[in-house]
């Protein structure tokens, strides 16, 4: 039995690596730049046989061809074949109406060799196009479209050292840079019917068009890689505009729609990359936070849950049907999921987040009779959620509702989490339907807002992002709509994550197989846009389903290295002769069940804990700053201004705050810069600081006694700390004196823990340095004044140290032999056999095995 399942592990490795290769059998290919860019800025390609073409033989030319939709001009050169005696051959396309585009050249002679090609062949597939030379015969022949096109009496001169050259060129007198916008693949040259030259044009980057057969590599200008548009999401637009904004996407004009206060601005998602505003004739409206529109029957939507209103824009008009006055400046249905039903004409509202709730409600709107009306739904069970995915089938009779983040509940302050379960909701039966929990292995993670459904594949697209950092980033991936299983594709994109203040989608063009990716973040009254572009199929980055990062997973092979190390793994594994499942070893002793948390030992040993003093230090709510648990600064008035600080003014006050308390020399531009404004110019960087040094300037003058400057070079905040309570700064002192401590400072310490860890909230990769310093500090510190103490002197207390240490560490090895020897000194000895035993299992689930001593061997 062990062999039969290492045999379908080797199989299904193999059959991974295979789908990895037709994957990217789909997706490559040249695109070349055209007129749509400037001269400079147009692709070229250039391959040259060298001496592997015999002059006294025919030869042919073939490759694959494909038209780039929804440019403005098709006008130029295709490829110049071009030998030593200077004569050219030339595959151009006109675009002058009413006549035959494609037309072949040979010298100065139009031959007549012309014909045109159907759109569909043209933009939505790929034509093999193959041009023979018969020398022998003078005769040129072109195969296109299943059509065979011949040139008798061509005037063809032998010859050598062919040059051919694709789309633009700068080669002698044969320069040109008209071409029209196209791709290009699997460039073939052969003589006599064999193989001479091959260029795949599979490469990822670069300038270097590589050749197989005979190293004859080509040179590639201002490339544009298929493979890599179905790898990396490219950046199409980037915009600023004031107040709030929503978007929308109508999937048969490929248009993205940005809801504005004064406009509804368009961008043209279809290749063409225009963009214009549609201004509102009835003046500014007042938009939402946390709003959201829909594009559907042929209409756009904005809608606002709270008050029930569903506006309709008329584009004639340019206006909505109802005006968007007097609405609150906040929603109590963030992040919600919507989609419209054709079955029966109504828009569904599922979930949402406001005012500390999560919502499970599903609600609709008839858009014939405009009546709304809560759901009653049937089945399975929905977790009150926001910040899932949602996507529908194509007449959308069924939703798929993927993640999230809620809890059972619908309160926030009661145990919320990570969802990941994916529900399917019928329209018909109102019903509800748990089919299966995504395994999350590795980072958690939610949804952007829309799903892409694939009924025929059964398989679902989607963007997931770890919603506990700031500086976030979304990631595609594939996933099955009958099991747990999904994929990564596509490698990741930037995104600043600010609960209500982002928002995130996903659309997806059948048209074109391309997906978008629409970013927002609110900040300062302004909202930033960008619009991401990815061409399908997607390209698997990885098979397992992790958020395990993808930088490494620059080529198919090493997908091919890592499938092997596995298959390698696997014979190891079975080498060692560990049982498993299905071979049980009978003379083997039984194995002893995991141990169960004991919840009577634990309230057992908290009231020990609890019996213990503790001098209860209020905290200050006036002239203070707080930065374990969650950030909080208050004036001597003894009013907050922690929300008055943007996300981008919060960074930068921890960086030169923490900067300054603990190195005492602050820290510099150029520090500053590479942390918040590393993708901006050096004069951009410079702006930004400047603008936004002033501006925390201003909200630190309402803290008073603190001094924020840059006399010696670095930018520094002066703090005086006997005006001002800073829980780092005392932590500080704390801890950068350990001979000198007592109990006292013991309980000083924990009384400024007991608030949260670190910056709990707060995720910036700058800040894990100081996030690991602080609980390395605290362990230390706890550890050695538990060290200089007896069992006998405090068993209480000490119990208490263990408890603080596991809060930082749970697997601490010290802290378990502590707790564990000072119950038993209390005589709680089963309450020490259970400490052990969870703090065993603990260890197990982190490491994969068993703690080394056993209890025994700890209590000696």
């Amino acid at each position: 039995m062990r062999w039969c399942g290492f045999k379908i592990f080797v199989i299904t490795a193999i059959l991974t690596v295979g789908a990895f290769q037709c994957t990217f059998a789909e997706s490559y290919g040249l695109s070349f730049y055209s007129h749509e860019v400037v001269q400079d800025k147009r692709t070229s390609l250039q391959l040259n046989t060298g001496n592997t073409l015999q002059s006294k033989d025919n030869f042919s030319v073939t490759f694959d061809l494909s038209f780039i939709a929804h440019q403005e001009i098709y006008f130029g050169y295709i490829f110049r074949l071009i030998n030593d005696n200077n004569q050219n051959i030339d595959l151009i396309y006109d675009n002058q109406p009413n006549t035959k585009h494609f037309k072949l050249i040979v010298g100065e002679h139009l031959t007549q060799i012309q014909f045109n090609l159907p759109d569909k062949l043209l933009f939505e597939d790929w034509t093999n196009f193959k041009i023979i030379a018969d020398f022998k015969n003078d005769k040129i022949s072109l195969i296109a479209g299943g059509n065979t096109y011949i040139e008798n009496n061509a005037h063809l001169k032998q010859g050598s050292n062919y040059k051919l050259l694709f789309g633009a060129n700068a080669y002698k007198q044969y320069q040109s840079t008209d071409l029209p916008p196209m791709k290009l693949r699997d460039v073939k040259l052969l003589q006599q019917d064999k193989l001479v030259d091959y260029w795949p044009l599979n490469e990822y980057s670069g300038n270097i068009a590589v050749e197989t057969v005979n190293q004859n590599n080509g040179v590639v200008t201002n490339p544009l890689w298929l493979r890599s548009r179905h790898r990396n999401w490219q950046l199409e637009k980037e915009l600023t505009v004031p107040g709030i904004v929503s978007s929308a996407f109508d999937a048969k004009t490929q248009s993205i729609y940005l809801v504005t206060s004064d406009s509804v601005i368009v961008y043209s998602a279809n290749g063409s990359k225009k963009m214009h505003g549609l201004g509102y004739a009835t003046g500014t409206e007042e938009l939402v936070p946390g709003d959201q529109s829909l594009y559907f029957d042929n209409k756009l939507y904005y809608i606002f849950t709270d008050k029930k209103l569903v506006a309709t824009y008329n584009t004639e008009n340019k206006n909505w049907d109802q005006r968007l006055k007097k609405l609150p400046s906040f929603t109590n249905y963030g992040h919600l999921n919507k989609f419209f039903s054709a079955r029966d004409t109504s828009l569904y509202i599922i979930g949402g987040y406001g005012q500390l709730i999560y919502k499970d409600s599903v609600s609709k709107y008839n858009v014939s009779n405009h009546q709304w009306e809560y759901v009653k739904t049937k089945g399975d069970a929905f977790t009150p959620r926001y910040l899932a995915g949602l996507g529908t089938t194509a007449n959308a009779d069924t939703a798929y509702i993927l993640g999230g983040y809620g809890s059972a509940s619908g309160q926030q302050i009661v145990n919320p989490r990570n969802l990941y379960d994916m529900m399917r909701y019928t329209v018909k039966d109102k019903t509800f339907k748990k089919l299966f929990d995504l395994d999350s292995k590795g980072e958690d993670f939610v949804f952007a807002n829309s799903l892409i459904i694939d009924q025929k594949a059964k398989t679902y697209y989607g963007l997931i992002f770890p919603q506990h950092k700031y500086n976030s980033h979304l990631q595609l991936i594939r996933g099955s709509l009958e099991n747990p299983s999904y994929q990564v594709v596509g490698d990741a994109i930037p995104f600043l994550f600010h609960d209500v203040s982002s928002f995130a989608d996903l659309y997806y063009s059948s048209e074109t197989g391309s997906f978008f990716a629409v970013t927002l973040l609110q900040d300062n009254n302004n909202t930033h846009i960008k619009i991401y572009s990815l061409a399908g199929p997607p390209e698997v980055l990885q098979a397992t389903a992790s958020l395990a990062s993808t930088a490494g997973f620059k080529a198919w092979w090493l997908e091919v290295f890592i499938g092997v190390l596995a298959v390698i793994g696997g014979i190891l594994y079975l080498k060692r002769g560990k049982p498993t499942q299905f071979t049980p070893h009978i003379n083997e002793e039984p194995v002893a069940p995991r141990p169960v948390v004991n919840h009577v030992a634990h309230q057992e040993t908290e009231e020990i804990i609890a019996s213990i003093e503790f001098p209860v230090v209020p905290n200050p709510t006036r002239n203070a700053i707080y930065l374990f648990g969650d950030l909080h600064l208050f004036t001597d008035q003894g009013a907050e201004i922690t929300k008055a600080f943007t996300p981008l003014l919060k960074e930068l006050f921890l960086i030169i705050t923490l900067y300054s308390i603990k190195w005492g020399r602050g820290v510099s531009s150029e520090k500053l810069n590479e942390i918040l404004w590393f993708d901006k110019s050096e004069k951009s960087a410079r702006n930004n600081c400047s603008v936004n040094i002033v501006k925390l300037k201003t909200l630190l003058d309402k803290m008073g006694h603190y001094h924020l400057s840059k006399d010696t070079g670095y930018w520094k905040i002066d703090i005086d700390y006997d005006a001002i309570f800073v829980d780092y700064y005392n932590y500080l002192s704390i801890v950068s004196n350990k001979e000198e401590l007592d109990k006292q400072k013991i309980l000083q310490l924990t009384q400024i823990t007991q608030r949260g860890n670190f910056l709990s909230n707060i995720e910036y990769e700058w800040l894990d340095t100081f996030k690991s310093d602080v609980s390395n500090e605290i362990i230390d510190c706890y550890l050695q004044f538990a060290n200089s103490m007896k069992i006998s002197d405090d068993p209480r207390f000490l119990i208490k140290l263990a408890n603080d240490i596991f809060y930082f560490d749970p697997v601490n090895e010290d802290a378990m032999i502590l707790k564990c020897k000072a119950l038993s000194f209390l005589g709680k000895h089963s309450l020490a056999k259970t400490t052990y035993e969870s703090f065993n299992k603990e260890y197990k689930e982190i490491y994969g095995e068993d703690f080394e001593k056993n209890f025994h061997a700890v209590m000696e």
